[in-house]
Order: structure tokens, then C-alpha cells, then sequence
């Protein structure tokens, strides 16, 4: 019972501490220290040790031993690859989904996507970024790969702040259409356009990648 006490309790930590360096609350470079954190979120330094550990193995922070422990840059060889392999593999579901797709999916993705543009439209960063996951999350679902949905999921974290930066940009409204562009594609049931088209959607994280230089 204690194990499992303490595993909530750094779950607890990795959650909130997490959610602050996506939203932004814990900004890159900036320098953590467990017991001001511990303390922020009422905890013990134990559970929140346990849980910079973890986030350390994401790459969302680093540290030097005796030096600092600190949220990673934006702009690091960790993110430049979890983007590669982000990109790819969303590519990737899009076109396995293809051919199992339904009605019900393309309704699904419209309905992401007008979601979309209401939370662009609206300025709400946090809305945008739900419906578009969800927008994407249409075709890894569909596509039946476990690997792939795996893979998606693990190194989404390091691009998310990415998404965060261009969907706060007027030019991350461009993704309104390229989104209906694909939904079009799907419906032709035309694989190698989709994963096309979901590859370039993505490859525009890579501006923001290249400005950050």
C-alpha cells in the first residue's frame, strides 16, 4: 500500500509538472528546484524527484549533476528528432487509415476541424491544440497500428510546445485547410495524397524549429 501511495503521489507530480512546461506556466531554460516544486504542489521531494526523473527521459528536462535542473530549450537535437518522428508517423497512420475509414471518420475529423477554427479564431491556444488532436487522432485510431499510436504518444510531449508556438501565430490558421484538404483525400480514399498532405500539415513545425535558431 505504501508503493502504491507513493506511485500516485509522483503520477500527481509528472501530471502537474508536465502540464506546466507544455502550457507554458514553466518556460524553456528556465531552472526547476524540486523543493520549490514539492512545496507548489504539496508534496514531498521524493515524489517530485521521481517524477523530473521521468520528465528528464521525455526530454522536456535536463540537468548536470551538482550544476542545474532545468526545462530543455525548444530548440534541441531531442526535439529536432521526437518532430521527425512525430511527422512520420502521423504520415504514416494516415495512409493505413485510409482504406478503413467510414463515414462516421471523415464526420469526426469535420467536426475536429470546425473546432478547430473556432478555438483559432477565438485566440483559445489550449482548445486548438484538443481539436487538433482529435483531428489527428481520427486516422491513429483508424489505422489499427499499435506501434505506431505508441510511438505517437511517447514522443508527442517534446513537439507539443512547437504546436503550442504556431497555433498562438495568425499563421497557424493556414492548418484550417490544409485539415479539409486532407478530409477531401480521404473521402476520394486516395492513401498517397493523404499521407502527403498529413506530412506537409506537420512539416510546418519545422519554421519554428529553424527560428529558434
Amino acid at each position: 500500500m505504501q508503493y502504491i501511495g507513493r506511485a500516485l503521489f509522483r503520477d500527481q507530480a509528472l501530471t502537474a509538472i508536465r502540464e506546466a512546461i507544455l502550457g507554458g506556466d514553466l518556460a524553456p531554460g528556465v531552472p526547476i528546484k524540486d523543493a520549490e516544486l514539492a512545496e507548489r504542489l504539496g508534496l514531498s521531494r521524493t515524489p517530485v524527484r521521481e517524477a523530473l526523473a521521468r520528465l528528464t527521459d521525455e526530454g522536456l528536462v535536463e540537468s548536470k549533476p551538482h550544476s542545474y535542473t532545468r526545462v530543455t530549450p525548444l530548440d534541441t537535437a531531442a526535439v529536432r528528432d521526437a518532430y521527425v518522428v512525430v511527422r512520420t508517423m502521423h504520415a504514416l497512420a494516415a495512409r493505413l487509415a485510409v482504406p478503413r475509414m467510414v463515414e462516421a471518420d471523415l464526420d469526426a475529423m469535420r467536426a475536429a476541424n470546425s473546432s478547430f477554427a473556432q478555438a483559432l479564431a477565438a485566440g483559445d491556444v489550449p482548445a486548438a491544440l484538443a481539436a487538433d488532436d482529435e483531428f489527428h487522432a481520427v486516422a491513429v485510431r483508424r489505422s489499427g497500428n499499435f506501434a505506431v499510436a505508441a510511438t505517437i504518444e511517447r514522443y508527442t510531449p517534446l513537439v507539443r510546445r512547437l504546436e503550442r508556438s504556431r497555433f498562438a501565430a495568425p499563421t497557424g490558421r493556414h492548418s484550417v485547410a490544409m485539415h479539409d484538404e486532407i478530409i477531401t483525400a480521404c473521402a476520394a480514399a486516395d492513401a498517397d495524397l493523404v499521407e502527403r498532405l498529413v506530412e506537409r500539415n506537420w512539416a510546418t513545425l519545422a519554421d519554428l524549429l529553424v527560428e529558434e535558431n
